[in-house]
């Protein structure tokens, strides 16, 4: 159960870690299965072609998240990490005129993107809102292999036989058991842990971490996630022009940001003017995700925005802050992260953008506090703050898109971390409810929640919003 930092922030493409890298990623694990020849099949058969069928959530919105193109790119080789955003469209151009897809390590296959990638609005996969499943058949159409996976969230995908192990043997057993020094699995074990070892929230994740890297590699992928994360904010602030997908929705962001520099020449006092730049950074990622750009899960990319935008405002009006603090930041972010992941949901399709704005919120509060000084209860409180105003958060994105009103969301959220942290650190980290309870209360409301309201794009603003 030990989730490292590079779980929670995964470098990819946009524009959903859920709906994008998840069956992307889940179309090079079934490629992998084929190659692995350890599955049951007729004598001398021989795959000819593959195809895949998207369930649930990923059937409603995949057209408007790019699952299908997703799906095509992923059964050519592609994958999250290493794609080129910007030669997708050619390649996905020639399978779709050759009708044939041809991974590195296997033979050519025949696939016809518009026949053979079926959105399954009628027939829901039990495991999971976010269900897909691969087929592949031999030379006349008779099916050899299906494999079901999930996206549950953040770009992580798990089989169908995984996930039924892991409701069997409940999502905490064995995590006691991990080769870590501090595994926490809750926030009443990390704060015990803290008091015990007299470490901080980012030391004991760190301690964590190496065990299975050096110190120099873990700094080395933290900076590599924050000049992920950086790199994304200024080519969002660098852009302009109507985002893709039909709503016709304009950047905003370099707009803004030139008026906040225009501003800053004349002198003239701003009292909003920490809020400002923490939105203007926050669009500038999730402009950037919604046009299939290069981004960072924190932990998702509906959410990709709220993490970099407090760090970034962390280094904007904190004299104190430099590079360690950086990475402080990040490991105690993920520290939280992964606590609610285990304990509750990082995917909008389970329990609505509580679990992806409301859990960035949070990590990004917990990272703030804890390089503000704070202590662990100080930062499990930040943590706990900007959890509970988000609960109860819908997933109703506008035309299935991650634009409306996912963009502005991160805006917010990640003003809501700011306050968050600024409120606990003005404490003694005593507070009425416990970050626990607060997640708990998540994965009780998520499940509570109507389908309608859980990236579905059936209820809330995606119904009443006239598309222009």
């Amino acid at each position: 159960m030990f989730l490292s930092v590079f779980d929670l922030f995964k470098i990819g493409i946009g524009p959903s870690s859920s709906h994008t890298m998840g069956p992307m990623t889940a179309a090079g694990r079934f490629l992998g299965e084929l190659l692995d020849g350890e599955w049951p099949r007729p004598a001398n058969a021989r795959v000819d072609r593959v195809g895949a069928s998207l369930h649930g959530s990923l059937a409603f919105t995949g057209i408007g998240h790019g699952s299908d193109r997703a799906v095509v790119l992923g059964l050519a080789g592609e994958n999250p990490t290493s794609t080129d955003p910007d030669a997708s469209e050619a390649t996905l151009a020639r399978i779709a005129a050759e009708k044939r897809v041809a991974p590195p390590g296997h033979p050519s296959y025949r696939f016809d993107p518009a026949a053979d990638v079926v959105l399954d609005k009628k027939t829901p996969l039990a495991g999971h809102a976010n269900g897909m499943a691969f087929y592949a058949y031999d030379k006349d159409d008779r099916l050899l292999l299906r494999r079901v996976y999930y996206s549950v969230g953040g770009g992580f995908v798990v089989s169908e036989e995984e996930l039924q192990r892991v409701k069997a043997e409940g999502p905490l057993r064995g995590a006691g058991k991990m080769r870590v020094p501090h595994p926490f699995r809750n926030a009443a074990e990390m704060l015990a842990m803290a008091g015990k070892s007299g470490l901080s929230v980012a030391a004991m994740k760190r301690a964590n971490e190496e065990v299975f890297l050096s110190r120099a590699e873990l700094d080395a992928g933290l900076d590599r996630i924050w000049a992920a994360m950086k790199g994304c904010i200024e080519r969002g602030l660098s852009k302009e022009g109507v985002m893709p997908g039909g709503l016709r929705v304009q950047r905003r962001a370099r707009r803004i940001h030139d008026r906040l520099i225009d501003e800053s020449r004349l002198n003239r006092p701003n009292p909003l003017l920490a809020n400002d730049w923490l939105s203007v950074y926050a669009m500038a990622v999730n402009e950037e995700n919604a046009a299939g750009g290069r981004v960072v899960t924190a932990p998702t990319n509906g959410a990709a925005g709220v993490v970099p935008a407090v760090l970034r405002y962390w280094l904007h009006f904190h004299v104190e802050a430099d590079e360690e603090s950086i990475r402080d930041f990040l490991l105690t972010a993920a520290a939280i992260g992964g606590i609610i992941k285990t304990n509750a949901s990082i995917s909008g399709a389970e329990v609505g953008c509580q679990g992806e704005v409301g859990s960035a919120s949070a990590m990004a509060a917990a990272g703030l506090c804890a390089v503000m000084g704070g202590t662990p209860e100080q930062v499990e409180n930040a943590a706990e703050i900007a959890l509970e105003h988000h609960l109860g958060m819908t997933c109703d994105p506008v035309g299935g898109l991650v634009q409306v009103p996912c963009i502005e969301r991160n805006a917010l959220g990640a003003v809501k971390a700011v306050t968050a942290a600024s409120l606990a650190i003005k404490g003694d980290g005593s507070h009425f409810v416990p970050l626990d309870a607060a997640v708990e209360t998540m994965r009780q409301t998520g499940a509570d929640m109507n389908e309608r309201y859980k990236e579905t794009s059936l209820g809330g603003l995606a119904v009443n919003v006239v598309e222009c």
